[in-house]
């Protein structure tokens, strides 16, 4: 067999198995109900991984920094740029008041003060955390809100993108960390009514068990009096 043949006829095998991975990983259910009643999946923690923190954060107008966690493998190689050849140990961006990535905690520090501490002891795997600096100039509360998967929802082993995404809150100072969405719905959407004092979201729960959310599954709203002590979740019914 030709060299170029060869390697054509390899370059085609990488990308049928490529592609079989991909469908397998989509086909895959993003809940799997066995046992869930019993306890809450949690992912086992992985040893080989490397807590990272990265530079902290000052949202304006507040007295916290604000110190992101993530990690890297055990390689100690940290974690790759799509865009560089060069490796980083960057595990989050800033910006318009919210921080982004993957991170496995926060940790909040007053300004003026020593202590550190962390935002929260379970295990979760945070994609956003903003900043509601538009609610704070008004009401002059300041609020953190997150997105963030606290479950191994798929029961792959892992916390990561493939589970379901919660919504949950704390104040500034990390303090009163609080879940908002029901378990086991996916969070679609959320925002802030500044003149009312209240934060929308919307959920969607897998109404015929099947694993997956789709068309066929119940979109469930809901609403929070951010100036209610308890954060008590209201649900309400547009259509």
């Amino acid at each position: 067999m030709k060299m170029k043949n060869y390697l054509s006829y390899i370059a085609i095998i990488l990308v049928v198995l490529f592609a079989a991975c991909k469908k397998e990983e989509a086909d895959k259910p993003k809940v799997i109900y066995e046992d869930t009643a019993k306890s809450k999946p949690t992912a086992p923690i992985d040893t080989t991984q490397i807590e990272v923190a990265d530079l902290p954060i000052n949202m304006e107008g507040t007295n916290f920094l604000i110190h992101p966690i993530g990690v890297v493998s055990g390689s100690g190689k940290g974690i790759k740029s799509s865009s560089d050849s060069e490796q980083s140990f960057t595990v989050s961006n800033y910006g318009e008041y919210q921080i982004t990535g993957y991170l496995k905690n926060l940790k909040f520090q007053e300004i003026g003060k020593d202590s550190i501490y962390a935002l929260t002891d379970k295990q979760v795997l945070i994609e956003t955390a903003t900043y509601l600096k538009t609610f704070a100039d008004k009401s002059k509360q300041q609020f953190l809100v997150y997105s963030l998967a606290d479950m191994d929802t798929n029961k792959d082993g892992k916390l990561d993108s493939n589970d379901i995404k919660s919504l949950y809150i704390s104040t500034i100072s990390g303090q009163k960390f609080t879940k908002l969405s029901p378990d086991l719905q996916e969070l679609i959407d959320w925002k802030i009514i500044e003149s009312k004092n209240m934060l929308y979201f919307k959920t969607i729960e897998d109404t015929n068990k099947n694993g997956e959310f789709d068309t066929e599954d119940k979109l469930q709203y809901h609403f929070v009096n951010l100036l209610d002590k308890d954060w008590k979740v209201v649900a309400y019914k547009p259509i």
